[in-house]
């Protein structure tokens, strides 16, 4: 059973904040998606050093591409908000706390977000070239539009997509990362689900104020 990111298992556990500081990723010399400036061009400086030796575990001419890193409070609060009432009208007969729970398969609820706190990545592959590679869905597909696609296990991807998932899972696995399941695309580390993966007892991370 897929653990979410709102499971009490995982909210429960502290967070001590090692006070590392944000990082530009594409200073730090991997390519990023998200305007220079933006919060989504950084992460913690721990995340910035895993990503770089992932990308270093890469087979040559194959490379990641950082989507988005970091995110301000009130952005994924307007996530959050603009998903739930997606739901409530894909679903209009769902309690209020299934359609939380459903919500959580696809965005973390603000308090403990791994994006706000410089923890996260969504990521995908490019070529040589800079041209991305197939990965099954696009970068935050729902899983109602992908049915279930964006799911890093989903059944029924091509072969070509699932060779580049797994490429990339295990360059960042290896590298320290934990990927979110129902979403290919995001990985963290330090963060409360990076920690119940993989039995850390605390956080390294929590809420950093960026703005939007």
């Amino acid at each position: 059973m897929t653990v979410l990111i709102a499971d009490p298992d995982v909210v429960a556990l502290p967070v001590v904040d090692s006070g590392e500081p944000l990082i530009d990723l594409a200073e730090a010399g991997l390519a990023c998606q998200a305007a220079p400036g933006s919060p989504g061009r950084r992460v913690r400086a721990g995340v910035a050093a895993r990503l770089l030796a992932a990308e270093a575990a890469l087979p040559a001419g194959i490379h990641l591409l950082v989507v988005e890193g970091a995110r301000s409070a009130a952005d994924q609060t307007r996530i959050v908000e603009g998903y739930q009432r997606d739901l409530r009208a894909a679903f209009p007969r769902s309690a209020e706390d299934e359609i939380q729970r459903l919500s959580t398969r696809y965005v973390a609820p603000t308090a403990y977000a791994p994006h706000v706190a410089g923890a996260a990545v969504d990521l995908a592959l490019t070529d040589a070239r800079g041209r991305r590679l197939w990965m099954g869905t696009e970068v935050d597909a729902t899983p109602e539009e992908s049915e279930g696609a964006c799911a890093f296990a989903a059944p029924g991807i091509s072969a070509e997509a699932r060779a580049h998932r797994d490429l990339m899972a295990a360059a960042l696995s290896g590298a320290g990362l934990v990927n979110y399941p129902t979403e290919w695309w995001h990985w963290s580390y330090g963060d409360r689900y990076w920690a119940l993966m993989t039995g850390a007892r605390q956080a390294h991370y929590g809420p950093v104020g960026v703005a939007s």
